[in-house]
């Protein structure tokens, strides 16, 4: 079963951050103790529910080590599994 899903800023930058995460072998709580957060509060600042202010993103870029421009690349897959359902979901980006 598929679903287009349109991506938005805050999808993207989250997946991105997910990816990046996993290129480099850290975990979402040895990640958020480097910025001095919670891994519970890292999670819900990269949430759909999160509302990070962009300089949490820089921070977040900085702590990476990549530009921040990266956070807003499309992932590198072009589908994701939804945690919920299990469905693909193919990654379009609105333009």
């Amino acid at each position: 079963m598929h679903f287009n899903y349109i991506c938005t800023a805050k999808t993207i930058v989250k997946m991105r951050i997910k990816e990046i995460l996993k290129e480099k072998g850290l975990s979402q709580k040895e990640f958020a103790s480097r910025l001095g957060m919670s891994e519970v509060g890292f999670s819900i600042a990269i949430s759909e529910k999160g509302n990070p202010p962009i300089n949490k993103i820089k921070e977040i870029a900085a702590a990476l080590g990549v530009p921040i421009t990266d956070l807003f690349e499309p992932p590198a897959s072009d589908a994701i599994i939804c945690p919920k359902c299990g469905a693909r979901l193919e990654i379009k980006v609105k333009e």
